[in-house]
């Protein structure tokens, strides 16, 4: 008994051993978890995800030299395009309430290994949550009791940045609004709002991660993007939110689409994106298109399609005269979403030995305002032959 009773006291103690090693080597290499912080005052002023419950933010202190710098991001996760959809975000930890969620792991941007991530690893770092499903767009105050489905994401977005100044954002040396996916547009359509609220900031830029959706010619490719953003505007109550620059000339489903809303903006704004972005191709040209890439067997009519979206999205991108303003990084690989798993030596995209975590640091340090887009003109497999 005593024997049994003992080496169960050892097994017990090498698991956790082995466990605590994980956990800092993961440390050492820039990931690591980081708890929740509801925003409770936000309930008040009715900013709630879907399910009524308080949004939430991860935050991660900076230190050293970088004490007074923020980079905030808004997180992605698609939307929610009818009740259903809506509800069913609600039972998914991550996109519909902050009741089952506790923490995020930090890589990439947010490593705080200093050679994986030489510009930002000792900033102060914020990821807010998505569970709006309307991408920090809605704001309908009538709650259907039936459904209990709360569409406010815009006050989540007003909530968020009232407490991070309090935080210490107010008093930033340099700061960035970042959004991936989802969060893209929200991030371009706040920009210039987020400039206003640091008068005193230096440095103020804008990273708009894998979320330029552009507005196909062809109406069945447009579609999909237009059911969605058709439901934000009517599900979600999402039409206030709008630049009223682009919703005085243009219907405003048009005005989710950046490339009728990013001339209006202001404030430096980079993208980061590949010309055949996995999520673009999936909802514009074929829900299996990253298969025939990805398998080396797409036809002539795919490669068509392919070449002439590419052909489509750079011409929807800003133009390259002023790259102080309008910087991008446009790769060719089918993938989807960077900042992350991509935003670190060993992972990034390189384009002639120049890879985006490096052209977003020297633009966003203006050391070098960088545009560059690969010359690829069909798709590129994320794994190598």
């Amino acid at each position: 008994m005593v024997m049994a009773t003992r080496t169960l006291h050892l097994f017990c103690l090498l698991v956790c051993s082995l466990a605590i090693i994980k956990s800092e080597c993961a440390k050492d290499l820039g990931s690591y978890n980081v708890t929740k912080t509801i925003l409770k005052n936000a309930v008040s002023k009715g900013a709630v995800c879907l399910d009524g419950s308080p949004p939430a933010y991860h935050f991660e202190p900076g230190f050293g030299k970088g004490i007074g710098n923020w980079i905030v991001q808004l997180s992605g996760g698609a939307w929610c395009t009818n009740v259903k959809e809506c509800q069913d975000r609600i039972w998914d930890k991550n996109v519909g309430s902050t009741n089952f969620t506790d923490s995020w792991n930090f890589q990439g941007i947010y490593s705080e290994n200093s050679t994986a991530n030489p510009d930002f690893y000792n900033w102060n770092k914020v990821f807010v949550r998505y569970c709006d499903g309307g991408a920090f767009t809605g704001d309908v105050e009538y709650v259907d009791h039936v459904t209990n489905l709360h569409f406010r994401g815009a006050r989540i977005f007003e909530a968020a940045m009232e407490e991070l100044l309090a935080k210490g954002l107010k008093n930033a040396k340099n700061a960035i609004l970042a959004g991936s996916s989802a969060g893209g547009y929200p991030t371009m359509l706040y920009c210039d709002h987020f400039r206003s609220l640091l008068p005193n900031t230096l440095r103020v830029k804008c990273l708009v991660d894998s979320g330029y959706f552009i507005h196909a010619k062809n109406p069945m490719q447009a579609r999909g993007f237009e059911k969605i953003y058709n439901s934000l505007l009517t599900l979600h109550g999402s039409t206030k939110a709008l630049p009223k620059s682009c919703t005085s000339k243009m219907n405003p489903l048009l005005c989710f689409f950046p490339e009728n809303m990013q001339q209006h903006i202001k404030t430096p704004l980079f993208i980061a994106m590949s010309a055949f972005d996995y999520y673009q191709m999936k909802t514009t040209i074929d829900p299996n298109a990253d298969r025939c890439v990805e398998n080396r067997t797409c036809t002539e009519r795919q490669n068509k399609a392919f070449r002439e979206f590419r052909s489509e999205f750079l011409s929807a991108l800003p133009k390259s005269n002023n790259p102080k303003l309008r910087g991008v990084f446009i790769d060719s690989v089918i993938h989807h979403s960077a900042l992350s798993y991509r935003w670190t030596l060993e992972n990034a995209i390189m384009i002639n030995n120049l890879s985006a975590p490096k052209a977003f640091a020297d633009w966003y340090f203006d050391r070098k305002y960088w545009y560059v887009i690969d010359k690829h003109d069909l798709p590129i497999p994320t794994t190598k032959d």
